[in-house]
């Protein structure tokens, strides 16, 4: 049973209060219907499978039809949502700096016709060896990660891609966004380490870098493996004529004999993954050209240096071969201890991915039949606000654990576990919802009338402006163009 009183219990209890107070004050329209809506994500007694089975929780008091206007017709401040979710305590890693990992995840909608600004999506494992795309919304997410191993993490932002959108400005701008909100809310003050942003290899790293270069912040993301980098151009020798070159020798990720000797190398021994060797190389920046990202660059393009870090480790927990893993990092002059951290950090990045399964099969985030992209929005952000009231709720939380399950530490519960005694902690906390008034419902259309207002059909946006299907013709033998920029 939950134990909602002493000192431990007081303050934990006043932030989750002082929290559903201010997301209940966000709710601009159809405020009871949608704070109820969330209180029944939080206290259903399994996954969420559909809306309609939500208004039969009791902790719902309206019936389903207004579980849909709510859905609707509501409205929300999300730019008040967001300061509030700014506001609330924040994991930090050992040295107390900020995490945060972005990435997108979609929404998939392939037979929603009548839904607009629809885009295909990339999807993975959706055939044998085949990633095919499928109509859908994508959301980009900002997440703060927790140190060590864990499946919690903080979600701060969710950001729908219209269609046209050009992710690394879309990115670019949401993390500037989120980053001023931390900092007027005192996440971050002078002095504390700049935030660290880890993202995997579908960003342009040195982009985001270059354009949140005037913030304290530092980018981690994956690279490909067949990625090519250039060092710092030399020093200008006396007496030499021509303009003078702006990029060094190449550094290829595939061969080996352009690496030289690395600035710094560790080797560390893990649980999971055994022996894991690091190295780095300093001040290694791509050539860029006016294409993609940079294609709306006027002048000169810059040169954005970083570091370079190879990860190789001896075994994968699934038995598979491990590949290395290239990182690079917008800062230079790193040490060993900064190249071990850096990649432990990225390895922390996976934890999104628990967050993600957790909307989608728990929250049930992507199970609503919702037509518009405007009423998408409104669920996903009381599924964020949701899961924010669980992670508040972590310290109040008892282990109801089913009868073949192993007991969890207090400490150790999942999200999954903490959403089982939500429902007990829910009356000692601030419910500011008030009951429904009794109402009738509308006549509706006439028996026997047809409906002359049919819903009018969209299509499906794709991501660029794509080139008229060929003929397929026998796999070229010449290798694959090394990507340089």
């Amino acid at each position: 049973m939950s134990l909602l009183h002493g000192d431990a219990q007081r303050e934990p209890l006043a932030e989750l209060s002082r929290f559903r107070g201010e997301f209940y004050s966000c709710l601009t329209a159809r405020s009871d219907g949608l704070f109820e809506l969330a209180d029944a994500v939080l206290c259903g007694d399994g996954p969420v499978r559909s809306l309609a089975e939500l208004s039969l929780v009791g902790e719902h008091r309206r019936g389903h039809g207004g579980l849909y206007a709510a859905l609707a017709r509501g409205e929300i401040d999300t730019g008040r949502l967001r300061r509030a979710l700014a506001a609330v305590p924040l994991p930090r890693a050992a040295d107390g700096r900020l995490v945060l990992a972005i990435d997108i995840t979609c929404w998939l909608r392939p037979a929603a016709h009548t839904s607009p600004q629809r885009i295909l999506c990339h999807t993975y494992g959706r055939g044998k060896d085949q990633h095919i795309p499928v109509p859908g919304w994508p959301y980009s997410i900002i997440c703060a990660l927790e140190p060590g191993r864990s499946s919690w993490t903080a979600p701060l932002d969710a950001l729908r891609l219209a269609p046209g959108d050009d992710t690394a400005t879309v990115t670019a701008r949401q993390l500037r966004d989120l980053l001023q909100r931390l900092i007027t809310a005192g996440q971050w003050q002078p002095g504390d380490p700049d935030i660290l942003i880890i993202a995997d290899a579908g960003y342009d790293a040195p982009r985001l870098a270059f354009l949140l270069r005037d913030l304290p912040v530092q980018v981690l993301a994956r690279m490909r493996s067949d990625r090519v980098l250039r060092r710092t151009a030399p020093l200008r020798q006396p007496h030499i004529l021509g303009r003078p070159p702006r990029h060094g020798g190449e550094f290829v990720f595939g061969q080996p004999d352009t690496w030289g000797t690395p600035d710094t190398e560790t080797v560390t021994d893990t649980r999971l993954y055994g022996t894991a060797l690091a190295r780095s190389w300093d001040r290694l920046h791509p050539k860029l050209t006016h294409r993609s990202s940079w294609a709306a660059a006027d002048g000169t393009l810059p040169i954005v240096e970083g570091t370079v870090i190879r990860l190789d480790i001896a075994r994968l927990p699934s038995g598979a071969t491990p590949k290395p893993v290239w990182l690079w990092w917008s800062g230079t002059d790193a040490t060993p201890a900064d190249a071990d951290r850096l990649w432990q950090a990225y390895l922390r990045r996976f934890d999104i991915e628990h967050t993600f399964r957790l909307f989608k099969q728990t929250l049930g985030w992507t199970c609503p039949k919702i037509r518009t992209p405007e009423a998408a929005d409104r669920w996903t952000w009381l599924v964020l606000a949701a899961y924010t009231q669980l992670r508040l709720a972590r310290p109040l939380a008892a282990d109801r654990r089913r009868p073949w399950e192993k007991p969890s530490p207090s400490d150790r519960l999942t999200p999954s576990r903490v959403r089982r005694d939500f429902r007990h902690i829910r009356p000692a906390t601030t419910c500011p919802a008030q009951a429904p008034k009794p109402s009738r419902p509308g006549p509706g259309r006439p028996p026997g009338r047809k409906n002359t207002r049919p819903t009018p059909r969209h299509d499906v946006h794709t991501p660029h402006k794509t080139q008229p299907a060929q003929r397929r013709t026998k796999k070229s033998a010449t290798p694959r163009p090394r990507r340089t920029g």
